[in-house]
């Protein structure tokens, strides 16, 4: 089934870009450029996947995001924010938006953010909030209560989310840079482990004898919630 991707962008040359190498790739592509038609193509359209710029002449991004999750629609989102604003890239993701891609990119980068998204999707969708022991993690608000330790990162959280999505499963390490961070990243493998590190910290999970957060040596992580 060939899976469609509402482009929201109001630079020509990269909307141009973008469509071509997503229509490169099989996806059936519809491209906007201004934010106040982007609620209505949804409810029209039902794409699978939205990329929505946050600089929009008639309505912000931010804005859409807000009423589509307000709406109860649950598509994916991948946002595309200027480069180094870590503020408008934390607010994206609290208002719902699934992931973040700052500019300038490389078109790579955004076609395997596209398929991750995708894939995520394409799995039973998770809980945005998730008890595991005495935490209660929301992945909406990326915040967790209760628990261990210094407070856990919004990276903490997102590493959490990945293996949520797909719990009971191994995780690559790779899988989660790729998901959490993007390939153009300077988070190493290592990176996911000290993510691991924290959030077992939060849980009080011994990694001698992990209750949840497993280890699968030479291949990745899972999660296991009872």
């Amino acid at each position: 089934m060939t899976r469609r991707v509402l482009l929201v962008e109001d630079e020509p040359g990269l909307a141009r870009a973008v469509a071509d190498n997503l229509r490169e790739e099989g996806y059936e592509v519809e491209v906007l450029d201004r934010g106040d038609e982007v609620v209505g193509a949804v409810r029209r359209e039902a794409p699978d996947l939205l990329i929505l710029d946050v600089m929009l002449p008639g309505r912000s991004g931010f804005e859409v995001v807000r009423e589509l999750r307000d709406a109860g629609e649950r598509l994916p989102i991948l946002l595309l924010t200027a480069r180094g604003d870590v503020t408008d890239r934390v607010r994206g993701l609290e208002l719902g938006a699934d992931d973040y891609l700052p500019k300038p990119f490389a078109m790579a980068e955004l076609l395997a953010r596209a398929r991750a998204l995708l894939r995520r999707a394409e799995s039973a969708p998770a809980a945005q909030q998730l008890v595991i022991g005495d935490v209660r993690f929301d992945f909406r608000a990326l915040s967790a209560s209760g628990g261990y330790g210094p407070p856990l990162t919004t990276h903490d959280l997102l590493v959490l989310k990945v293996l949520a999505e797909r719990r009971g499963q191994v995780v690559s390490r790779l899988d989660i840079v790729e998901e959490v961070c993007g390939l153009q990243s300077d988070a190493t493998l290592r990176t996911v482990d000290n993510h691991v590190m924290a959030l077992r910290r939060a849980l009080g999970d011994d990694p001698r004898r992990p209750r949840w957060l497993h280890t699968v040596r030479g291949e990745g992580y899972r999660l296991t919630v009872e």
